[in-house]
């Protein structure tokens, strides 16, 4: 019976270390759980940064297309008033050597390593200028080959009117289009903490110049230059 009596006596300190235990294994799960919603929504975060990079590169892609587009269209109008024009004063030797110095231009692009808009359209205006030498065609030769020399030795980019880039700020290949997506605050740098040069009203005309992180580079019809944060602007 002593021995009964003190293994019931014993019962209450099992109970109480047993709810301890389950205590703490509570408090770790609770840890563990407020670990994981951290790391998701730093995860997610990331994601959203990477989305907005994904969409600036295609309204990059989709501006410059664009430009090119209107470019060669009124290329080829212009082509078509020149050869009436220049067909009595051109030369077959007048046309070979200008698109000899026309390719001799585009492929020093090519030689630096970087495919610019301008190469291409180049490179267009090459073909086709060959395509007329071929039909005899001198003075469309000629005007086409001074064309893809001219846009060979000129390359553009959007960036060329900034100044002092920002390390990590990257120029658009061709300037976007842009509008306010709400009223918002121009700054002076990309964040919050930078001065305000202006402010625009929703639906306000951009351009944007480069971006860099979730701030995107813009000028405003009015001459004013600063950075907008990139969820506050969207395509016109």
């Amino acid at each position: 019976m002593p021995e009964l009596h003190r293994f019931l006596a014993l019962i209450p300190v099992f109970g109480l270390a047993a709810c301890a235990a389950g205590h703490d294994s509570g408090t770790a799960e609770h840890a563990a759980s407020r670990g994981a919603d951290a790391e998701h929504r730093t995860a997610r975060l990331e994601a959203d940064r990477r989305a907005a990079r994904l969409e600036l590169q295609v309204w990059e892609r989709d501006a410059v297309i664009d430009d090119l587009r209107a470019r060669l269209d009124s290329a080829q109008q212009e082509v078509v008033r020149a050869m009436a024009k220049l067909q009595s004063l051109a030369t077959r030797a007048e046309a070979a050597s200008a698109m000899a110095e026309a390719d001799l231009a585009l492929q020093s692009i090519k030689g630096a390593g970087r495919e610019a808009p301008e190469s291409r359209q180049a490179a267009a205006f090459l073909d086709q200028s060959v395509s007329e030498f071929k039909r005899e065609n001198y003075g469309g030769a000629l005007y086409l080959a001074n064309q893809a020399r001219a846009a060979a030795r000129a390359p553009r980019l959007a960036g060329g009117e900034l100044s002092n880039l920002r390390p990590g700020e990257t120029p658009f290949a061709a300037q976007l289009k842009l509008r306010a997506a709400g009223r918002a605050k121009v700054r002076e740098g990309p964040g919050t903490g930078f001065a305000i040069v202006a402010s625009v009203e929703s639906g306000a005309a951009l351009t944007g110049l480069s971006y860099l992180g979730d701030w995107v580079r813009v000028s405003d019809e009015a001459g004013h230059q600063g950075w907008i944060a990139r969820s506050l602007v969207a395509r016109r």
